[in-house]
């Protein structure tokens, strides 16, 4: 039998959190300000989530738009307070100026996390070259995910390089998981599952009304069932 691809849906709230687990969602990326695609929520987000729902809970460590890390420290000590709030499960990923992975910055914040699992997100998809990041965090504790759309410009354009990864999945470097997200759309889902891809990332494709509006778990379950066949 073939193993149930992981849907995991962006949450905002208590409210998107109950949504998203009633449709059939796996997991929750827990981020504040999509304005800014997704920053660290409140430590009390954190623990209302925890509460209400059953699902894995991967909460996102970013303090300002764009793919620098910022104050590093800082972040550090963010991610001590989203564990002391419950959090188990992380999102992270810097680059540097020249577009490289920040080796010292995700050493830096891996670290506070002691050996949480956690995902490299979609800094991945304007890094000057994938493959190097790869090989760079090939054996970084926790790294158990990309989430990635295979090219900065969503799946659309990125398909070729996500099915081109997916063949490569065991190599050094490319032992994680590919979760899909970034413009994934349902007529893309059939394609990457016959390429082995068995993770998807949703946010706006939940929410009929906008970011605006509520996770609807109406769509959360049609996802669902187009990933279960």
């Amino acid at each position: 039998m073939s193993k149930r691809a992981v849907l995991e849906v962006i949450a905002l709230d208590v409210e998107d959190a109950v949504a998203a687990q009633a449709g059939g969602a796996d997991r929750l990326e827990l981020v504040t300000d999509m304005a800014a695609d997704g920053l660290t929520p409140s430590p009390g987000t954190v623990a209302a989530i925890r509460a209400a729902v059953d699902i894995d809970v991967r909460v996102m460590l970013r303090l300002a738009d764009g793919f620098a890390a910022g104050d590093v420290e800082r972040l550090a000590g963010v991610a001590g307070e989203m564990r002391a709030a419950g959090a188990e499960q992380f999102v992270l990923g810097f680059l540097d100026a020249d577009g490289d992975v920040d080796l010292s910055a995700v050493e830096r914040v891996a670290g506070a996390i002691e050996g949480c699992r956690w995902t490299f997100h979609r800094a991945l998809d304007r890094a000057v070259n994938r493959d190097a990041v790869r090989k760079q965090l090939a054996d970084f504790p926790g790294l158990d995910t990309y989430l990635t759309a295979g090219a900065a410009g969503g799946v659309g354009e990125g398909l070729p390089t996500l099915l081109a990864e997916a063949r490569r999945r065991g190599e050094p470097g490319y032992e994680q998981q590919l979760l899909v997200g970034g413009g994934l759309r349902l007529e893309h889902v059939p394609t990457l599952l016959d390429a082995g891809i068995d993770g998807f990332h949703i946010g706006g494709a939940a929410r009929p009304s906008g970011w605006e509006g509520p996770v609807s778990a109406e769509a959360v379950a049609q996802w669902r069932g187009v990933l279960d066949g």
